[in-house]
């Protein structure tokens, strides 16, 4: 209980405090005190009606105590008192924190690492795990980054005209990253991770706000609604992942499906096709199949077609080849899917892939093979389930 109350405020109460005093160490020190002093008192007083105002104030309190003992502290007295419960969950807030975590002066690594911390209130230890990188890694990242942004005075807003569509880019990409994380985890207790997708939702909606006429936030948008559609079918009663193929549709939001697609057909309106636009496309072909058998394959393989054009990832390349195997079958699928070994041999789904193709051509050995390399590049409990499964049913029963 406690542990979701925190996850949930700290990016929120981090960007009211940021908008304010204007430092990150001191904003994130704040509020991680204000939680240290609620795991004080809350499990002998009980959780508070509103614990992210309690938090809120007591974080204000915090930073009127440290201000007081610091040089000009009247004009950003003034500033906090003016605070009110509301203010931390404005908005614009949240959404001049991430451009100021996305200045082109910062890295791409620095930008996703930083926003993940300040934004969305991911631990440095959730961060590492996620990109397989040392902890000690990202936190020097996460600092350099905080200083520059204080070194090269990196504004704190939300740019205007002709800068905010060169920031366009960055922008969506950490949402799309952050709605990533929590359609499957990189590792940790669960498979999924709700909150964060309900939080890239709310980061997509607040640019989409702010940039009504461009159809990429659009397409994030209507790619984060169709899957948060789907969510119900996406776990089994005990918890396991529960494929595409075998989920049971009639659990699917079809009312949330209609709107995400709608919004698909906004930005298609603006006859400028994007990333996001497609991948929406390709979601909203799954979703709009009564039956895993009626899926309409062809025109998934052309969206993949189009979004390769688009973005020619090998992982674009790799999911194209899947499509492929329900057109042609899945002997040219694999023929494609081992064209990309050499990039992607540390890529679980790579081997996953391969292993299904491959048990579809009778190749039980090289099939369990491939499943036990998949097995040991993923840490996702979800997967990790499925994939021992598979491993357990194709090994030999004695007699």
């Amino acid at each position: 209980m406690l542990d979701r109350v925190f996850r949930e405020e700290a990016g929120r109460l981090t960007a009211s405090l940021v908008r304010l005093i204007g430092d990150f160490d001191l904003a994130e020190e704040l509020v991680s005190e204000a939680m240290v002093e609620a795991l004080e008192h809350w499990p002998s007083q009980g959780v508070p009606d509103r614990p992210a105002a309690w938090l809120l104030t007591t974080a204000r309190r915090k930073a009127l105590d440290r201000i007081r003992r610091q040089a000009r502290y009247q004009e950003k007295l003034a500033l906090l008192a003016a605070l009110s419960d509301e203010a931390s969950s404005r908005p614009d807030d949240r959404l001049s924190l991430i451009f100021t975590c996305c200045h082109p002066a910062l890295s791409r690594d620095a930008q996703i690492a930083l926003t993940l911390r300040a934004v969305v209130g991911l631990t440095t230890q959730e961060i590492a795990r996620a990109y397989l990188c040392p902890e000690a890694t990202i936190a020097k990242r996460i600092l350099r980054a905080k200083q520059k942004i204080v070194a090269a005075n990196i504004p704190y807003r939300v740019p205007e005209g002709p800068e905010l569509k060169t920031r366009m880019d960055e922008v969506l990409t950490v949402i799309y990253l952050v709605f990533n994380e929590g359609y499957l985890a990189t590792a940790g207790p669960t498979p999924l991770r709700r909150d964060l997708v309900l939080e890239a939702e709310w980061l997509a909606i607040l640019v989409t706000r702010l940039m009504p006429e461009e159809p990429e936030p659009l397409g994030l948008l209507a790619l984060i609604r169709l899957h948060l559609a789907r969510w119900p079918a996406r776990l089994d009663t005990s918890g396991r992942l529960v494929l595409l193929q075998d989920q049971d549709r009639s659990l699917w939001d079809r009312r949330a499906i209609g709107e995400a697609i709608r919004l698909i057909e906004r930005a298609a309106a603006r006859r400028h096709p994007g990333r996001y636009q497609v991948e929406a496309a390709i979601a909203a072909a799954h979703c709009e199949a009564p039956t895993w058998a009626d899926t309409d394959w062809r025109e998934v393989v052309d969206l993949y077609t189009l979004l390769l054009a688009i973005d020619p990832s090998p992982v674009v390349r790799l999911n194209r080849a899947i499509a492929v195997s329900h057109v042609d079958g899945p002997a040219p699928a694999l023929a494609e899917v081992d064209q990309l070994a050499g990039t992607l041999d540390r890529y679980h789904l790579f081997h996953a892939t391969r292993a299904a193709l491959l048990r579809e051509l009778g190749r039980a050995g090289e099939a369990a093979a491939a499943d036990g390399m998949a097995l040991e590049l993923t840490r996702n409990p979800g997967e990790r389930a499925l994939l021992e499964q598979r491993l357990a049913m194709s090994e030999p029963t004695e007699a």
